[in-house]
């Protein structure tokens, strides 16, 4: 059997990761063929990971990225469509909700290659989002359906997909959590002599409903300038841009480093007392490692942290973000992270099994 694997962004690389070492295990009866469009084209943002995930040089990597949604999905459709006619694969794997992702389906559904997608299901149900277009048109055009829980397979249903197309396989990102956990690193760029082990914030924020809106931002970065811990912020390129041309003043406060590879990020995780973040994967990997996550958002396809109580959304505006941090330090809550609505750590093994099972 023969799958090509088409990935983009970094939040792709790590879970790409875990199911190609998945592969590897049935050498002989798999072979994997990596496209990587390009979509994160910094070296910060692709080639470290996979230098530090053990990932396969991609055997095509199409330099697609820079360029508007439009601009990037329809010239990777153009070029993972040359690479579909050259290889013939039996199956397309795809992750996720990025631009990569939906041009990657509709490149395989067009030339009647099925599309397998992991991470499926998702809903944040906010149509003004790119992610949400992408995630709800690559499943309807997927074959198979690897969803990381159940209520990521009750919106499928609700939409009409086959019962037998849908695989509750657990998420991909907690078998990598719990794989690279002891690999983990301590970013160079932290000063560790002004930051004390688990008595920091991590923060992330990069999505476009946040750096688009300059009221927005200027308010998310005087809360976190302003806030009672030290916040620790490996600074997306976008954002970056973003705080110079609305020139936001930086406290001490606020540690800002470069952007971190996958193995520092996850000691980051590891050691911090709290998360603030805009990410979809930050959102989850924070309850792996048994962290509260205050989200900056108006709305999360994670739902389920969010009935547990894990997970909180907070206005993006510096008093609402002061207050939840604040109340966070303040109470000692008991939040279920024990639980296993993302599985137990074997995703990746499912998916791989529900391949094979699906060519036979």
């Amino acid at each position: 059997m023969k799958i090509i694997t088409v990935i983009g962004a970094r939040p792709q690389f790590i879970k790409a990761a875990v199911v190609s070492r998945e592969f590897k295990k049935h050498k002989g009866r798999i072979k994997e063929v990596i496209v990587h469009t390009g979509q994160h084209f910094d070296k910060t943002m692709s080639d470290v990971f996979f230098d530090e995930l053990n990932i396969p040089t991609p055997d095509y990597n199409l330099g697609v990225g820079g360029g508007t949604h439009g601009q990037n999905t329809g010239r990777m459709i153009e070029k993972i469509e040359e690479v579909l006619f050259e290889e013939r694969p039996d199956w397309l794997l795809v992750y996720g909700d990025t631009d990569s992702t939906l041009a990657g389906a509709l490149a395989a559904v067009k030339l009647h290659i099925p599309v397998a997608h992991v991470e499926a299901g998702l809903r944040s149900f906010n149509r003004k989002m790119p992610e949400e277009i992408n995630r709800i048109l690559t499943d309807h055009i997927s074959s198979l359906h690897f969803v990381p829980s159940e209520s990521s397979k009750e919106n499928l249903l609700k939409e009409g997909a086959s019962l037998n197309s849908i695989i509750v396989s657990g998420d991909v990102m907690y078998d990598a959590v719990l794989f690279y956990k002891e690999k983990a690193t301590k970013p160079d760029a932290l000063n560790i002599s002004s930051i004390n082990e688990n008595n920091y914030i991590l923060s992330t924020i990069h999505r476009a409903e946040n750096t688009d809106n300059a009221e927005r931002m200027k308010s998310i970065f005087k809360g976190l300038n302003s806030s009672c811990l030290p916040v620790v912020l490996p600074l997306h390129p976008r954002t970056q841009k973003v705080i110079h041309a609305l020139g936001i003043e930086i406290s001490k406060n606020l540690h800002i480093i470069e952007p971190v590879g996958y193995l520092e990020m996850v000691w980051l995780q590891e050691h911090c007392q709290l998360i603030v973040t805009d990410s979809g994967g930050m959102q989850k990997e924070a309850f792996f490692h048994k962290k509260q996550c205050l989200t900056v958002r108006d709305e999360t396809e994670w739902v389920e942290l969010i009935g547990m109580g894990c997970n909180k959304l907070i206005k993006a505006n510096s008093k609402a973000i002061n207050t939840a941090i604040l109340s966070n330090i303040e109470t000692q809550v008991n939040f279920p992270f024990d639980s296993d609505i993302y599985g137990y750590g074997n995703a990746a093994q499912e998916i791989v099994a529900s391949l094979l099972k699906a060519y036979r």
